[in-house]
């Protein structure tokens, strides 16, 4: 089995999944958290794709696309550019009200092309890997992309179930 194609069919599915969630909706319908309390599809796109993004650039040694492509800058944030959104508040993922549809997927799209090429050469030796010496026990390859993609998957799938939430009570 070819390992970096099963990898990039599955960031693929969450690219995919970003675009459900997110094309055609307005920075106000992005903003809008389920209850007042929780977090915004805006966020929830955010955080996986910084998540990403982070945790890649660690993975195979090179610079973030939200510091070396001028994201950060673009979103504007008030908070320190290294933020992935762990450990963040309410007050936090409300920083992204106002935030675009063209900017939240320019910059998913963006780390999903650098994605593509750290994962376009990767074979089932390098998954083995170690990547983080910081976990007992320590992070291999394999076990960091995992841990990405899981991240990923359910933060993209309550974009979407957001999304139908928000658009439900648009039409209503």
């Amino acid at each position: 089995m070819d390992v970096a194609a099963v990898l990039l069919d599955a960031f693929g599915r969450v690219r995919q999944t970003v675009h459900d969630a997110v094309d055609g909706l307005t920075a106000g319908q992005l903003a809008v958290p389920e209850d007042g309390r929780t977090n915004s599809i805006a966020w929830l796109v955010w955080h996986l794709t910084r998540v990403q993004d982070d945790h890649l650039a660690q993975a195979f040694s090179t610079d973030q696309v939200w510091t070396t492509e001028g994201w950060a800058e673009r979103f504007e944030l008030p908070f320190d550019a290294a933020a992935t959104g762990y450990g963040q508040d309410a007050h936090d993922v409300s920083a992204l009200a106002g935030v675009t549809s063209e900017l939240l997927l320019g910059y998913h799209d963006a780390v999903h092309a650098r994605t593509v090429e750290h994962l376009a050469t990767v074979t089932a030796e390098q998954l083995d890997r170690v990547v983080d010496e910081g976990w007992d026990p320590p992070v291999t390859l394999g076990v960091r992309l995992v841990s990405v993609l899981s991240d990923d998957l359910q933060h993209a799938g309550q974009a979407g179930y957001l999304r139908g939430v928000v658009t439900q009570a648009d039409a209503g």
